[in-house]
């Protein structure tokens, strides 16, 4: 069976949105990707042909080679993507995006003269719904923001007129994930009567309380989220990651567990010496040197899950490194949207700000 008139028409209008000149800049295409919404955009030419593709992906994964957004898009764009034809049936078209060396979740749709007719999504034939459990570690005791943190668990303090969590909770819903499992401990009860069953916020809410702080990690064995992977998080974070980008980056990488990171600098407050033995190479006056830390935004598969010890103190640094131990592949996802980790005082008070400014988009 093929893509019917209505499916076409809809893909067609989708491609329109995505639609970048092979000319334009890295940043600019960037822009276009975001604004469209769909994690692509499509290069094309003065005739409207396919040039190249760009994905979320493919701007991450520049990203983490250490280069900048300002040079030409084609640097960092896939020359040979997979298309397909206006023609194609769907079967082929699942086979295509489904393939296990190389998974698509956006299929350029081209005539025979290689102009572009339409942009397909691998929602268009699965379904909306990301195949990924949640889990929010929402139980700390917040000490650092202590006196705010007195009556209130660090999770619930308000934020642009609603807690922090909630906030969580309703991105997780709009990237499609349904279930969603809050750990908590520090006044549970207030968590668990404001988010109810979920069902007010669009998700399925489970709760796992905690008798005993477990860490970051452990509360994974105490939740049943059968063969699915799991995004896991902290209940601290205020940020506007992509979910579903993170979900596809996993996939493309094959990766056992991915880890959001991202990037920091410092400045070192003096002048730094280079050199090669007690020979003087380079002086280098208050460098700035950059890192990419923990953002607190993991996705780890079932397996891994299942190796979590029950009932036992572990942090989710510790789970990753036995990973890795044990042969496991670990990625890295850099997050280039708005993100903060709330633990300071200082840190809310930034927080209301960005948001306030509207900063956080």
């Amino acid at each position: 069976m093929r893509l019917s008139e209505k499916e076409l028409e809809r893909c067609a209008a989708r491609a329109v949105r995505t639609k970048v000149p092979s000319g334009a800049t890295l940043r600019k295409a960037v822009e276009i990707l975001d604004k469209a919404g769909f994690g692509v955009a499509i290069l094309v030419g003065d005739r409207s042909e396919l040039v190249a593709i760009l994905t979320d992906g493919d701007v991450r994964r520049w990203i983490l080679r250490g280069c900048g957004l300002d040079v030409p898009v084609l640097d960092a764009a896939n020359r040979t993507p997979i298309v397909a034809s206006p023609t194609t049936l769907r079967e082929e078209i699942r086979a295509l995006m489904r393939s296990r060396e190389n998974p698509v979740n956006q299929l350029p749709i081209v005539d025979a003269d290689g102009e572009l007719q339409g942009l397909l999504l691998r929602a268009d034939l699965e379904g909306e719904d990301e195949a990924v459990h949640a889990i929010v570690m929402a139980g700390g005791f917040g000490t650092r923001l202590r006196p705010l943190t007195d009556a209130t668990p660090k999770p619930m303090l308000p934020i642009g007129g609603k807690p922090l969590l909630e906030h969580i909770v309703s991105d997780l819903a709009a990237a499609g994930i349904r279930d969603v499992s809050l750990t908590t401990h520090y006044q549970a009860e207030q968590i668990e009567s404001h988010f109810g069953d979920g069902s007010a916020f669009g998700v399925d809410v489970r709760y796992v309380t905690e008798t005993q702080p477990l860490g970051t990690g452990g509360a994974l064995s105490l939740v049943d989220s059968g063969s699915r992977p799991l995004l896991v998080m902290n209940g601290d974070i205020l940020t506007r990651v992509d979910y579903r980008a993170l979900v596809s980056f996993h996939r493309e990488q094959s990766a056992d567990a991915t880890i959001a990171v991202r990037n920091y600098e410092v400045c070192i407050p003096y002048g730094v010496v280079e050199r090669d033995g007690t020979e003087v190479r380079a002086l280098r006056e208050k460098p700035t040197v950059g890192f990419l830390v923990n953002a607190g935004i993991y996705l780890v598969e079932s397996a891994v899950q299942r190796t979590v010890p029950q009932g036992v103190r572990i942090d989710m640094p510790q789970i990753i490194e036995r990973v890795i131990a044990g042969g496991g592949k670990v990625v890295t996802f850099p997050i280039r949207e708005y993100w903060l980790d709330i633990g300071r005082l200082e840190d809310y008070e930034r927080a209301q700000e960005d948001f306030d400014k509207g900063r956080l988009d």
